[in-house]
């Protein structure tokens, strides 16, 4: 055991099972479902994936909206020790077939639609051939994939319908499951996380199930207990609703209640309905719950919500947060360094959990460090924020130059991100050092929009940059440079990204331009360009 007993994501959910069995782990569109239920389901999941051939250490790309097979797959796919890759539901097929390939994914388990979106439709145009081999399928464009799954009606040939996946895993037997279960190494990898990053591509952020143990205390600062009642309308691919609301409930027996997609009016109402005691969100989820409520005012129980908050934009929202629905809990994360790495407790001052970031948590080092110099700097006075910890990532899928660049050799994690300490212990996150985009809590890649954009035969150059919006804190705009002689209207170049890539990363707006402001290094004056696009765009 250590100082610290090390534990399993899907070890975690067997002990809640035994200790909390008829107790209520989740509900999604009235049907509900205990812990014992939540675990049974989750063994005839496991099972279907021994059965369907997927090996321990495999990586397991998941790409389906708020459900509860996505919960099943969750941790059936870690106690059969497996890694999972979670898959943007706003990925479109560009950037569903870059990262299933670069994470060498070898199964890729995808729901068949969702209202207007095909991603069954998706597949099969990213996929020409899925051919069946001996060892497994061969498919085009994706060389290491060797086993589809879709959730829904099946279209793609060769493919596996969920149906049949389950019924496949009837002849695994107990004890096999079980030995799969025992012999998972909580060092090795349980997630992919994909986050956009400044150079291009997204990457895939490599974690253990250490961070079991960051959640866990980070219930016992919150006050969590087993009655609690959280909301869960944030995507499960990403680590927030993962590790914040879905590990967190497992952890302390309490429940939540799962929304296929974000919708504030039918949250809030659900929330009076269920007794919700917990909300979460970005700023701009909590924009929209303040609007719904102040429209129509309910009769909430919430006690606690969670916002990262420091950041001058939101400051204004949290204030309004207080005063509406609940104290809320601020905090520092990023998927390099699961969730939250420093937060606020209920005891904090108002003033503390509006305007700040938290404590370091147990464990966890910080250090905000002058980016000409590399000297730590004085408190308040503003840096990079350096931090260090058991849970930080391993580093970067398959791209150990970008780890090296992230991740220093005594273990600093170089964030990118603009922070000062304060005279009170507390972190308060100032923004983003590297040239990256929020758009309502999701990353954007500028690199990634840019390289996207000079692809079209009419754009000789384009540099993306974020332009002030009300709900979604900020959104990207692109300045091209068209090559000699050519013309094309920026709706043209706006639609041809539709559907291609996700929706989010898609600039609002194009403006042409024949020349960048420039460094005397060459680098683009970006923050020029946002200043241009204020006044442009007023």
């Amino acid at each position: 055991m250590g100082w610290y007993r090390k534990r399993t994501l899907g070890g975690i959910l067997q002990e809640a099972a035994k200790r909390w069995g008829e107790r209520e782990a989740f509900s999604f569109n009235g049907e509900r479902w205990t812990y014992t239920q939540f675990n049974d389901e989750t063994n005839r999941v496991a099972k279907a994936l021994i059965a369907l051939g997927v090996q321990p250490g495999e990586h397991v790309a998941l790409w389906m909206t708020n459900r509860p097979e996505w919960l099943f797959l969750m941790f059936a796919i870690a106690r059969v020790g497996g890694c999972i890759v979670p898959l943007n539901t706003r990925y479109r097929t560009d950037d569903v077939a870059y990262t299933v390939t670069q994470s060498r994914s070898g199964t890729l388990i995808s729901l068949d639609r969702s209202g207007p979106v095909d991603y069954q439709g998706m597949l099969m145009e990213s996929m020409p051939s899925i051919e069946q081999t001996a060892t497994g399928l061969k498919v085009e464009n994706y060389p290491d994939l060797k086993r589809l799954v879709v959730l829904g009606e099946l279209r793609l040939p060769n493919a596996t319908g969920w149906e049949a996946f389950i019924a496949a895993g009837a002849s695994i037997s107990d004890d096999t499951l079980q030995a799969r279960a025992d012999a998972v190494d909580p060092d090795s990898l349980m997630m992919l996380a994909y986050t956009s990053g400044t150079t291009g591509n997204p990457k895939g952020v490599m974690h253990s199930h250490q961070p079991i143990r960051s959640t866990h205390e980070r219930a016992q600062v919150m006050g969590y207990t087993r009655d609690e009642v959280h909301m869960n309308y944030l995507p499960l691919f990403h680590i927030y609703a993962f590790s914040e609301i879905v590990m967190m409930s497992v952890l302390c027996g309490s429940r939540h209640v799962m929304m296929d997609m974000f919708d504030a009016e039918k949250a809030l109402d659900l929330a009076a309905a269920e007794g919700a005691t917990v909300l979460h969100g970005f700023e701009a989820h909590w924009l929209d719950l303040l609007t719904a409520q102040e429209r129509h005012a309910r009769q909430l129980k919430v006690r606690i919500g969670t916002l990262p908050s420091g950041v001058e934009s939101t400051i204004p929202i949290a204030e309004r947060v207080q005063d509406t629905f609940c104290p809320t809990i601020s905090g520092f994360g990023m998927s390099e360094s699961w969730a939250y790495v420093s937060v606020n407790n209920p005891l904090h001052t108002r003033e503390q959990r509006v305007h700040a970031s938290g404590y370091p948590m147990n464990d966890y080092e910080f250090r905000v460090v002058n980016v000409e110099t590399g000297v730590e700097q004085p408190i308040d006075e503003a840096g990079e924020l350096w931090v260090r910890g058991y849970a930080v990532m391993k580093g970067y899928w398959d791209k150990p130059e970008a780890t090296r660049e992230t991740i220093d050799a005594e273990g600093w994690l170089h964030t990118g991100d603009m922070a000062k300490l304060r005279a009170d212990g507390h972190l308060v996150f100032l923004g983003r050092y590297k040239d990256m985009l929020k758009v309502g809590g999701e990353n954007v890649s500028p690199a990634e929009v840019e390289a996207y954009l000079r692809k079209m035969p009419e754009v000789m150059d384009a540099a993306v940059v974020a332009y002030p919006d009300p709900r979604l804190a900020e959104v990207p705009v692109a300045f091209v440079i068209l090559k000699a002689g050519q013309s094309v209207s920026g709706d043209d170049l706006i639609n041809r990204m539709k559907g291609k890539i996700a929706s989010y990363k898609i600039p609002r707006h194009v403006i042409f331009t024949e020349g960048y402001p420039m460094t005397s290094s060459g680098k683009i004056r970006k923050i020029e360009l946002r200043a241009q696009a204020k006044t442009l765009l007023g």
